[in-house]
């Protein structure tokens, strides 16, 4: 491997230590429900995200409180010894993309078939801490 690909695979490699993910592949529901859920909690602490789902009546809600505390727990395996109410974890980006269709027919009048599609969606959940983000804008800010 050349120094060039070498360097980038290591600054890959620091990169993903300090990104916290989970993700949600072939979620049956269909991805415009789903968006309204993760648009309710874009952006907010985790704690509140998770009372948000808790008790939402949307279909999508306890699918996406189970990926957040997945997510929670990939955060706590990276950063073993630390509280998560210390860190102010809060939800940096979800995003919610189309997955695969089932096609299927319904029958219809006079011999003709509707079509129906079953939308799917994948979910991709990132956590972020705020406290690391203050320290380094006053580090940058420091060294002005």
């Amino acid at each position: 491997m050349g120094s060039r690909k070498h360097k980038n695979a290591e600054a890959y490699k620091e990169n993903r230590k300090v990104r916290y993910i989970a993700r949600l592949n072939d979620n049956p529901t269909s991805p415009r429900k789903t968006r309204l859920m993760a648009d309710a909690i874009r952006g907010v602490d985790v704690d509140k995200a998770l009372g948000i789902l808790q008790y939402s009546h949307r279909e999508s809600a306890p699918k996406l409180r189970k990926l957040l505390l997945s997510a929670i727990a990939n955060w706590q395996a990276k950063n073993i010894g630390k509280s998560v109410e210390d860190s102010n974890l809060y939800i940096k980006s979800i995003c919610v993309n189309g997955g695969r269709q089932l096609k299927r027919l319904r029958t219809a009048p006079q011999g003709r078939g509707y079509r129906i599609r079953k939308r799917s969606n994948h979910v991709i959940l990132e956590l972020g801490s705020r406290v690391v983000e203050n320290v380094v804008e006053t580090v940058d800010a420091t060294e002005k």
